[in-house]
């Protein structure tokens, strides 16, 4: 398998990609293309980028192609087991899914006024309304799979699955811009950011030399 990704710093959809592909315990590539630049531009044009109209993360396993992440995270539980990714209990999976869903799908003001940038720390000033209203239902959700489902460890769901992969970009975003938290939000960003694979992608997006000044500009 081969997956193709953008910077680490920045591409918050390739770190959820490359996560489901950790989590799937399943050998793969890691292709990095830097985004936004003349590389960028030219590799866009490649077959390899094609099925997705110049998006990542892409996933290529033989002939087969998927992109986007939740695709990719759901064909991979299709080849090694969904039980890798999503609670047994039933009531625990579907709160699961339906907040991976909407994490998919939702937060459009989050995301384009606090873009991931792992390397970055700033305390982010003038939050729009609909954007701090986004973080709450975000905490509000945190708050009730750690209660209601989180008590075999210190991830969402307890053991670390699809939820967890779908918010690592959020804890960042999180820790990035200085948002407050309480303890048990506190408490599970921690363990996100000290998982082995979220250091191993934290200390390569440190070691990046790429800079997309859109994303530094944020104040």
């Amino acid at each position: 398998m081969k997956l193709i990704i953008g910077n680490k710093n920045y591409s918050s959809w390739s770190l959820r990609g490359w996560l489901a592909a950790k989590q799937s315990g399943l050998h793969f590539e890691e292709i990095t293309v830097p985004m936004l630049g003349e590389e960028w531009e030219q590799r866009k044009q490649d077959d390899q980028f094609q099925p997705s109209s110049g998006k990542v993360p892409i996933l290529w396993d033989g002939d087969t192609v998927i992109w986007d992440s939740l695709a990719i995270m759901e064909y991979l539980g299709d080849k090694v087991g969904r039980e890798r990714f999503w609670p047994k209990d039933e009531a625990a999976r579907g709160m699961a899914r339906a907040m991976v869903a909407e994490m998919h799908s939702s937060y459009a003001s989050l995301r384009a006024e606090m873009p991931m940038n792992v390397r970055r720390r700033i305390e982010i000033r003038d939050l729009s309304d609909q954007t701090k209203s986004e973080i709450v239902r975000i905490l509000g959700l945190w708050a009730e799979a750690r209660a209601r489902h989180g008590s075999a460890g210190p991830f969402l769901f307890g053991t670390f699955g699809a939820a967890d992969i779908f918010y690592a970009p959020i804890v960042s975003r999180f820790i990035t811009y200085g948002i407050g938290v309480p303890g048990f939000a506190q408490s599970y960003m921690q363990a996100i950011w000290e998982h082995d694979w979220m250091a191993k992608w934290i200390a390569a997006s440190e070691e990046e030399e790429w800079v997309i000044e859109q994303y530094e500009s944020v104040q």
